[in-house]
């Protein structure tokens, strides 16, 4: 089935459903800064916050092996698009007047390097998904949302502390390998996209899915969906499409709300 075609009855959509079309390298990236800096404020919203740790990033239309991300000991929820900043493969900022965290260069350029795929990562020490992430687990497909992970999410079992060195940062990638999410074991959630738009969406559904396992498990209720229901629900709910259709929502309420950082 089309995605499109999911759509039942009305002869208008919404204009933000719509995927964009840039006439240049420029519009396509500021409108992509713009998504990255929304989305903080929406996890700050979401209190995906611990002091300075966690990151997301956006890979660069033009120079593809140079990410932009937010910049060091900026509050999620101040974090204006003109903030981020441009960050070459060796680690220096090439556009941007703030420094980043160290972690952050090298988780994210690992992933980036890995998976030409991938146009943005985010990974942040949020509450339950760090929880779940201390018990060295997959999640189990106890939801429909949850099955958008359905096995498109893996493990990295072991932890050695802050993520400063390279060879860190590679044990990271190859622990995502091709999918879309991962936990980083006693660290916390990871999750990629082709879009800003989807990798953003993927984490705040893997927090909330977390947050559902770990009652259901305090409340002695696990019962997953079928591997058959749960494979064939994943290709429902867990496309790019999805997640980038999920996030829309959520752009159109901050940034009625809070358009400042758009500047």
């Amino acid at each position: 089935m089309n995605h499109n075609e999911e759509r039942v009855s009305g002869e208008n959509v919404k204009d933000y459903l719509e995927r964009p079309t840039f006439t240049s390298l420029d519009e396509e990236r500021q409108y992509n800064k713009q998504r990255l800096a929304g989305a903080f404020r929406l996890f700050s919203r979401f209190g995906f916050t611990e002091g300075v740790a966690g990151h997301a990033t956006y890979r660069d239309p033009e120079y593809t092996d140079h990410m932009w991300v937010n910049p060091y000991g900026i509050a999620f929820g101040k974090i204006k698009a003109s903030d981020l900043v441009l960050v070459n493969p060796d680690g220096e900022v090439v556009q941007g007047k703030y420094s980043l965290h160290k972690s952050a260069l090298m988780i994210h350029s690992a992933i980036h390097e890995a998976r030409p795929d991938v146009i943005s990562s985010v990974h942040l020490h949020s509450l339950y998904g760090k929880t779940w992430a201390s018990t060295g687990r997959l999640i189990d497909p106890l939801t429909q949302d949850a099955c958008a992970f359905y096995n498109d999410h893996s493990v990295l079992d072991e932890f050695s502390g802050v993520v400063y060195e390279e060879d860190e940062g590679v044990k990271v990638a190859k622990a995502l390998a091709d999918n879309k999410a991962m936990f980083l074991k006693n660290h916390g959630p990871l999750t990629v996209g082709q879009s800003v738009d989807s990798a953003a969406f993927w984490f705040i559904t893997l927090e909330r899915s977390c947050q559902v396992q770990l009652l259901a498990e305090a409340a002695g209720i696990v019962n997953p969906i079928p591997d058959e229901f749960a494979a064939s629900t994943a290709k429902q709910v867990g496309r790019e499409a999805d997640g980038w259709e999920n996030f829309q929502p959520l752009w159109e309420k901050i940034v009625s709300e809070e358009p400042d950082f758009l500047d």
